[in-house]
């Protein structure tokens, strides 16, 4: 097949072709503006199936990670050719997929322009990311403000908030950066704001790297969370880890678990240095897309 998504740097402007060709391809592709980031760039929603107890898949949190929208492009792609031809994925009967796939490429289109093409990507903001680059040797993962949206929804951010400042993270950052309060940048606020008027059965947040697989917040295991973190894991090789540090607080798996008490799941694509090469693409694509299929049927 020759599919629309073809493997490449995943600007903002790639991503709006790739989703509006996709569109174009499959009329019956649900395709909504969630929201705009700092610098206005849209904020896209992929809908997938009937308008019922949906299961979220979301992407793009951070700049350095833009390999995981061409990911979720990709199964959307995917998903979208097997409905339309009868065809199955892996082995998986997507006629059984009777519930709605919504799918966000990138929560963060800012985030991802600034760390491919620097400061240019940050429009009006630029002044104000040079001087944070300046200041941190860090790969830039934040949003235009400096601001971690993964670090960012309110799930014990006054906690995390506490643990940055002990690590030395005071002000705005490349990375790891939580903000002046939970929810306080467009990007976050626009996921969480879909969230709560879809309330999804589960959902699952898609990062890079480490080919592992978050499944708790703290203490909270939500009914079911382990029995399916097991099966994603088996079918992508993935390893079920616990967090820890700055990554057991602040993040959309966290909050979704605390705000709904239903399964989340931060799955962490590939293994290396980010920016993944591209070159690591189909071997990620093996890896994940049958448990991205089967989580959509479970």
């Amino acid at each position: 097949m020759d599919y629309i998504t073809k493997p490449c740097i995943m600007t903002a402007e790639n991503q709006r072709k790739m989703i509006f060709s996709l569109k174009k391809a499959y009329p019956w592709l649900g395709v909504h503006l969630i929201g705009r980031s700092l610098c206005q760039r849209g904020i896209y929603s992929l809908r997938i199936g009937r308008s019922e107890n949906p299961i979220l898949i979301a992407a793009g949190f951070h700049g350095q990670e833009w390999m995981t929208s061409l990911l979720a492009l990709r199964f959307a792609e995917i998903l979208l050719c097997s409905k339309a031809n009868g065809t199955t994925v892996f082995g998986i009967d997507t006629s059984c997929i009777r519930r709605e796939v919504i799918i966000i490429p990138c929560v963060n289109p800012d985030g991802v322009q600034i760390a491919i093409n620097g400061i240019d990507g940050a429009w009006k903001y630029a002044q104000d990311v040079e001087k944070i680059m300046h200041s941190s040797t860090e790969k830039w993962n934040a949003n235009a403000h400096g601001v971690d949206i993964n670090h960012n929804f309110d799930a014990g951010w006054c906690k995390l908030r506490n643990m940055e400042i002990e690590s030395g993270i005071v002000a705005p950052s490349p990375r790891r950066y939580g903000g002046y309060m939970p929810e306080s940048e467009p990007e976050t606020a626009s996921l969480v704001s879909l969230t709560k008027l879809r309330k999804p059965r589960m959902a699952i947040a898609l990062h890079s790297q480490g080919e592992e697989i978050y499944w708790e917040y703290g203490e909270n295991r939500p009914p079911e969370s382990e029995r399916i973190a097991r099966i994603l894991s088996a079918a992508s090789g993935y390893t079920l880890v616990e967090n820890s540090g700055l990554a057991s607080y602040g993040g959309y798996k966290d909050w979704f678990i605390e705000y709904f008490n239903k399964p989340a799941f931060t799955v962490e694509i590939g293994k290396g240095e980010n920016p993944l090469p591209l070159t690591d693409f189909e071997k990620i694509l093996d890896d994940t897309i049958p448990m991205l299929t089967l989580a959509t049927v479970i």
